[in-house]
């Protein structure tokens, strides 16, 4: 089967609905919430280009993730990753995951990129995209990112919690942290190094040590 995803345009306004629509209904059999959004604020992301949709070959929408922009360009959310049923169980989730992330960079490049999920899958394909786990108070606190989380069923623990705590996980990417990732992979890197080198010398050793011994039996058996 091929799938291919890309970036939206004018002409996937037409499977607007229809994800909305499996956006909810996931939410409700997962027994938990999505910010909910109207069409028209859907198909404003997929008309300017701030999504990703995957697609059959038969032009069916298999899957798709949306990019949502808090405290002026500060924060970026990918927002809304779903999967059409007769299409899960196929890595597409994790591709298009991939593709949102990589858009996101691309047309924000100075902004955090931060997700509120329960999903494990999420937030291991988030580590995987080198998101780290966060506090609420590290993300946007512009209200209208907050309101969008009313529609949720676990809104009330949210609120009971003064919006430090639910029951989603905080994930954040934050480009400034490459470098210190970066350091962090060359030392890892320099530290099998080093520990390959250690086990050639001790094998070397062994070597030596046993090649000695047999010299010195066959000394002593001649001697």
């Amino acid at each position: 089967m091929v799938i291919k995803i890309e970036q939206t345009n004018i002409e996937h306004s037409i499977f607007c609905e229809a994800i909305i629509t499996e956006m909810e209904s996931s939410a409700k059999v997962r027994g938990t919430g999505i910010a909910k959004r109207s069409i028209e604020y859907v198909n404003k992301k997929i008309t300017e280009g701030n999504a990703i949709i995957a697609l059959t070959e038969q032009n069916e929408w298999a899957g798709f993730c949306y990019i949502e922009t808090w405290s002026e360009e500060k924060f970026v959310v990918n927002s809304g990753l779903i999967v059409a049923p007769q299409y899960r169980e196929l890595g597409l989730a994790r591709k298009i995951k991939k593709e949102i992330f990589k858009l996101s960079r691309q047309k924000f490049p100075n902004a955090k990129i931060f997700g509120l999920t329960t999903g494990l899958a999420v937030m291991k394909i988030n580590s995987e995209l080198g998101y780290e786990p966060i506090t609420y108070s590290e993300i946007t606190q512009d209200e209208k990112f907050w309101e969008g989380c009313k529609s949720c069923v676990n809104y009330d623990i949210l609120i009971s919690k003064n919006r430090k705590n639910c029951l989603c996980t905080a994930m954040m990417y934050d480009k400034n942290n490459d470098v210190l990732q970066k350091r962090q992979k060359e030392e890892k890197i320099l530290i099998k190094e080093r520990l390959s080198r250690m086990k050639k010398k001790h094998s070397l050793l062994k070597i030596i040590s046993l090649k000695f011994k047999r010299k010195s039996k066959t000394f002593f058996k001649n001697s």
